[in-house]
């Protein structure tokens, strides 16, 4: 596995894991790697530092990655939110009606159209915009 910092035409800096360097020039090549913010697809590699391990009596020194960047630290919580929730796709309005109506406490992430989201609000249905594009959607 390899991980490269990318960064998209709006500037927004993620990273992202590879099987090896071949596989990132084949995703690039057929158009498949998007910022996770903002869904553009004119992403390129970033400029980034050697991985240069710390001595051994400093490593508790270390800020972490996810301290220091604030969008590595976003990458983050979008992965932990997307393990603990169920994507639904297009049929986000009707899931979050029906598990607002049954009492659930279920958390799933989609899309919706701004309708939707209006008609969710007024009735109740608590919901909160993402800062990211789900991945499942991005992905495809």
């Amino acid at each position: 596995m390899i991980v490269y910092d990318l960064v998209c035409d709006a500037a927004h800096r993620f990273e992202a894991w590879f099987g090896n360097s071949a596989d990132y020039e084949d995703q690039q090549a057929r158009g498949l790697i998007a910022c996770p913010v903002c869904g553009s697809g004119t992403v390129g590699k970033a400029v980034m530092a050697p991985a240069v391990p710390a001595k051994s009596n400093q490593q508790g020194q270390r800020a972490s990655l996810a301290n220091d960047d604030p969008m590595a630290r976003l990458l983050m919580l979008q992965r932990a939110f997307e393990a603990s929730s169920d994507y639904v796709g297009d049929r986000f309005a009707e899931e979050a009606r029906a598990i607002h109506a049954a009492g659930e406490a279920r958390s799933v992430h989609g899309e919706a159209t701004p309708e939707e989201v209006k008609a969710l609000r007024e009735e109740g249905v608590p919901l909160l915009p993402l800062p990211f594009r789900p991945r499942a959607r991005s992905d495809a």
